[in-house]
């Protein structure tokens, strides 16, 4: 549960924490960015979700 809200507010935080640096840094790139918020956060949902699996 926190892992999904880190997802919605900070997506390259929770890319970060998952240890995929470079994802990360690209994710921040995309947050930067108001119409790429929404694609970072679908994205590091993904990578959050495929992990936990």
């Amino acid at each position: 549960m926190v892992m999904i809200l880190i997802c919605i507010l900070a997506p390259w935080l929770a890319m970060f924490l998952r240890g995929k640096v470079i994802q990360g840094i690209l994710c921040i790139l995309l947050h930067i960015t108001l119409i790429g918020w929404i694609p970072a956060t679908i994205w590091a949902l993904v990578v959050t979700r495929k992990e936990a699996a």
